[in-house]
């Protein structure tokens, strides 16, 4: 579980430095797709998939 943390933070710190450099590459690409797998295996998943699905059922089905 700590070096799953260590991990999200890390990806996490990256992607948000690529993000606001404005280096969308391959590498950035691989941040992202990183970051969001440790972060699916912390104590956060379950929050957010929450999150996710209360603001998908508030949108009024078209």
């Amino acid at each position: 579980m700590a070096v799953t943390v260590s991990l999200v933070a890390l990806f996490g710190l990256v992607l948000f430095f690529l993000l606001r450099s404005h280096s969308l590459t391959a590498g950035s690409a691989f941040t992202a797709a990183g970051f969001g797998f440790f972060l699916a295996s912390t104590g956060a998943a379950e929050p957010i998939n929450r999150l996710v699905t209360a603001l998908v059922d508030a949108i009024p089905a078209l």
